[in-house]
């Protein structure tokens, strides 16, 4: 509860009191008013992107990874926030280095100084969930140790619980906000970020990365020490390169620029469209260059998956916008999304019309495919059309290294690179060797289904005639349907009885009249009598059908 008021109190004090209020968070945590004070005026007079990126900083690890995750999600947050989002800092102050040395004696069973011949104290470089430190082994091998700071994933827990209770909180009290899918997004997140602190997780995917380079000396990856590792402790080859981004340095120490930015432009398009795994965060400080224009690809916590049905529709999408072809780009973002119960076609399209004015006339080798890409998802995003995460995190990996590659070699296109790739990938759908492949398959399939085929019918028939067949049939607007006609039944009835009652006591009156006969039965005045019960009859039927509000 102490860690839910500070948070809510920073928010507030960071100009977001109002919504504090409005989700009546100050009478459920029973908050003084001194915490949701607003006096702040210079901070409060900050763009609201600034503010909260600012108050995530404020919040601690848990809220700068979840920055950092929305980040990757253009599709989601506007561009202004998204700018601000990539701004937050993983830099945070070290821990003391007895606690780093219990940690790692604790996680591997043995002393430091058996463990290592030469072991650094002062860190290489500390995060907000670790930090690395220098080591060599007792066979000479230099490595890196990453080390998970104590407690944190308490903290995390914590943070990661109270934040998908506001998430639903939000959704229930705002319907506004009910479309961003916070609720869905805090989940994804939280997945995210528990998988980020097993480090035997990062591990398998820095070697299944390096097994895609595997006969490719140009691109390396660090190599893992499974001995020296666990959840909480990663060993790895110490690397020590020139990092990307340094194009000065580079440029002094003879590298060629070119050849650089055509290495790192394959590499990750490989990973994409060959491999589909890829490197989910390949910004400057997690690629190194070596001598030999080598390539050295490193922290792997946060990586994307494609099916091969995503490669394909990412291919495809490539290509439908190198045409500028708007029903095949329309056709792609609704194969690639989970679609709304209702959308409007209509108006999609002519989103998409308008969108692809931004790119008419422009060559298809200038175009920014990350851009375009997150440009395609926006559209998608306003027609409530969910995009997987895989395909918006895709998108700020391809943007991030057209950056790289633009810094390197301005006249290098990312998109040309990649447009081989994704004819291939289309190409080899229709290869006669893989449909062949897949009709087996399919074959195979057919035939297991049909070998079952008679014992199922067998089950039913057995069901059938124990009479416990349960059918359910769902009609769309069938309660409207039924509403519908029990009004023009109502009606009908109405009718009806009115109808009687006006023949009858017409009858009734014109009988008596041409008789000239009393109206007296047996002494009692049936037609008077039978006229008040017909009366109240007919009064009780028009209150009960104007009461149940269907007539």
């Amino acid at each position: 509860m102490q860690r839910y008021r500070n948070i809510v109190a920073s928010f507030s004090r960071h100009g977001f009191g109002f919504i504090v209020k409005e989700l009546g968070l100050h009478e459920l945590l029973s908050l003084p008013k001194h915490l949701l004070a607003e006096d702040d005026q210079d901070l409060y007079m900050k763009p609201m992107a600034e503010r909260i990126r600012m108050f995530l900083e404020e919040m601690g690890p848990t809220f700068v990874k979840m920055g950092q995750f929305a980040s990757t999600r253009p599709d989601l947050f506007p561009a202004n926030l998204i700018f601000e989002l990539e701004k937050l800092q993983n830099q945070v102050p070290p821990f003391s280095s007895d606690i780093v040395k219990s940690i790692i004696e604790q996680e591997l069973g043995d002393t430091i100084d058996n463990l290592f011949a030469e072991f650094r104290e002062v860190p290489l470089a500390a995060a907000s969930i670790g930090q690395v430190h220098y080591a060599v082994l007792h066979t000479g091998e230099q490595v890196a140790i990453k080390v998970q700071r104590p407690n944190i994933r308490k903290i995390i827990k914590t943070d990661l619980e109270i934040l998908q209770d506001l998430a639903m909180l939000v959704e229930q009290r705002s319907k506004s906000a009910a479309k961003y899918q916070l609720r869905d997004m805090v989940d994804e997140f939280s997945k995210s970020l528990r998988a980020e602190l097993d480090y035997s997780v990062e591990a398998r995917n820095g070697e299944k990365i390096g097994k895609q380079f595997s006969n490719d000396s140009k691109i390396h990856v660090p190599k893992i020490y499974w001995d020296y590792s666990t959840q909480k402790v990663l060993t790895m080859e110490y690397v020590e390169g020139i990092k990307i981004n340094k194009k000065e340095t580079l440029i002094q120490q003879g590298y060629n620029c070119k050849v650089l930015a055509e290495r790192v432009a394959q590499a990750i398009l490989h990973q994409i469209f060959i491999e589909g795994f890829f490197h989910g965060d390949p910004h400057p400080g997690n690629i190194l260059v070596l001598p030999g224009e080598t390539i050295v690809l490193m922290d792997f916590g946060m990586v994307g998956r494609l099916t091969s049905e995503m490669k394909l529709h990412f291919a495809s999408l490539l290509i439908a916008l190198n045409r500028q072809d708007t029903d095949k780009l329309v056709k792609e973002i609704i194969s690639i999304g989970i679609m709304p119960d209702e959308i409007n076609m209509q108006q999609l399209r002519a989103d998409v019309e308008l969108l692809k004015e931004k790119y008419y006339d422009t060559p298809f080798s200038e175009v920014n495919l990350g851009e375009a890409m997150n440009d395609l998802f926006s559209v998608a995003f306003q027609h409530r059309i969910k995009i997987p995460s895989d395909l918006t995190l895709l998108g700020k990996a391809i943007l991030t290294v057209e950056g790289i590659v633009e810094d390197l070699d301005p006249e290098l296109s990312i998109i040309k690179v990649a447009e081989p790739f994704g004819h291939k990938l289309v190409k080899n759908r229709y290869n006669p060797k893989r449909i062949a492949r897949n009709l087996m398959k399919e074959l195979a399939e057919y035939g297991e289904m049909l070998s079952t085929l008679p014992k199922h019918m067998h089950e039913m028939a057995s069901v059938i005639k124990k009479g416990k067949l349960h059918m359910e049939i769902t009609i769309p607007e069938l309660g409207m349907t039924i509403k519908k006609l029990e009004r023009i039944s109502n009606r009908l009835s109405f009718s009806i009885v009115l109808l009687s009652f006006s023949i009858i006591t017409t009858g009734l009156i014109i009988g008596s009249a041409l008789t000239r006969q009393s109206t007296l039965l047996w002494n009692v005045p049936a037609i008077e009598i039978g006229f008040g019960i017909a009366t109240l009859m007919f009064l009780w039927l028009i209150y009960s059908i104007f009461k149940s509000g269907r007539f």
